[in-house]
């Protein structure tokens, strides 16, 4: 005799199956390494404290004017 199976349960089992594959697909193509995150994020760090380490502290006014 033949195995019965559910088809709603089966119908669900593979589609989660294609959609674990999409999102490992999606992971290899678009995905960065905690890694590289953290060095984008160091590097837009110093880059923000460097700007607001040569930015002019003049609050509108002209030198010589109190």
């Amino acid at each position: 005799m033949a195995q019965v199976i559910n088809l709603r349960q089966a119908r669900k089992a593979r589609d989660r199956q294609a959609a674990q594959a999409q999102a490992a697909a999606n992971r290899a193509r678009f995905g960065r390494t905690k890694a590289e995150k953290a060095a984008d994020l160091a590097r837009e760090e110093q880059a923000r404290r460097q700007l607001d380490g040569h930015r002019l502290d003049h609050d509108g006014k002209e030198q010589g004017q109190d």
